[in-house]
């Protein structure tokens, strides 16, 4: 009787420890379906990059000759010289890094007084307002070139680079107002009478009390701001014109002839410009990471 009245949680125990295991090789399949899954987005997603790095380093007659997909017969990095030379590549580095710069900060800043007075300042109608913002953030660029082209004129800010920084400092802030608005709009008002009560300003409780809580959502703001003014094309061809105002795309589409394309030297120049983008993601990676973290706990 004992013996048997043993064995049974031993069965019992055996019975869980297989139900156990199998529950454990389920979900790992899973996991390595989602891998592979991930694997192959993530090989899809670098494939143009790989081609522009093939591509970079191979002469004119080795691509002519053997195409795209093949790999270069040697290195060539005249492509490289060419594209540095031609369009003055640390002039076109410095223009993009102080317009996107610029344009992140003063961003950002609008964004914040923007959604502090629609958010907590419980302005009339501020549901209104937040729409007009949206819609603002949608319209296509072709629409709005030729008023703010007529404008930069009239203004004196033809072919200048504040210009730029001045239109897309409001494009980028429309949408950091709507994104912004909508966070502030469920602050704490207890927070907000605690230091009004203490004789806190509005002012002083933008920055002391509001300021520290939306930092990090600002600080993804601030990289998206960068990032997105650096990629802009359409405008900053407008707007600049003279060789010392332009920015990187600009240059790059300079490459581009109307009967003949330099494929290499186009290669080679988008791996160059590349490069920046991708050191400057690399230094904010943490800090993007954070951000994105602490508004979700938020």
């Amino acid at each position: 009787m004992a013996v048997a009245t043993d064995a049974r949680p031993t069965t019992r125990t055996a019975q869980v420890r297989s139900t156990a295991v199998d529950s454990r090789y389920r979900r790992g399949v899973g996991r390595w379906l989602v891998l592979a899954a991930a694997v192959l987005v993530g090989l899809a997603v670098l494939a143009p990059f790989g081609i522009m790095l093939l591509n970079a380093f191979k002469s004119p007659q080795d691509y002519a000759a053997n195409g795209p997909l093949a790999l270069p017969s040697g290195l060539y990095l005249d492509g490289v010289v060419a594209f540095w030379e031609r369009t003055e590549f640390p002039v076109k580095l410095w223009n993009s890094v102080f317009i996107s710069a610029i344009v992140a900060v003063l961003g950002a800043l609008l964004s914040l007084f923007n959604a502090y007075a629609i958010g907590i300042g419980r302005v009339k109608g501020r549901l209104w307002i937040v729409a007009l913002f949206l819609l603002a953030n949608m319209l296509p660029q072709e629409a709005l070139i030729y008023p703010l082209f007529t404008m930069a004129q009239s203004v004196g800010l033809s072919n200048s680079q504040w210009s730029v920084i001045i239109i897309f400092t409001v494009i980028q802030s429309a949408f950091g107002t709507y994104l912004l608005s909508s966070v502030l709009g469920t602050f704490p008002p207890a927070l907000l009478e605690a230091a009004a009560l203490d004789g806190a300003s509005r002012w002083r409780i933008l920055w002391q009390v509001v300021f520290p809580i939306v930092r990090p959502t600002l600080s993804v703001l601030m990289i998206f701001f960068f990032i997105w003014t650096w990629n802009e094309f359409f405008i900053p061809l407008v707007m600049l014109t003279s060789n010392d105002t332009q920015t990187i795309p600009i240059a790059l589409a300079s490459l581009q002839g109307d009967r003949m394309m330099d494929a290499p030297t186009i290669n080679a120049g988008s791996l160059v410009s590349l490069v920046p983008a991708v050191v400057f993601f690399l230094i904010f990676q943490r800090t993007l990471t954070r951000g994105v973290t602490a508004g979700a706990v938020k």
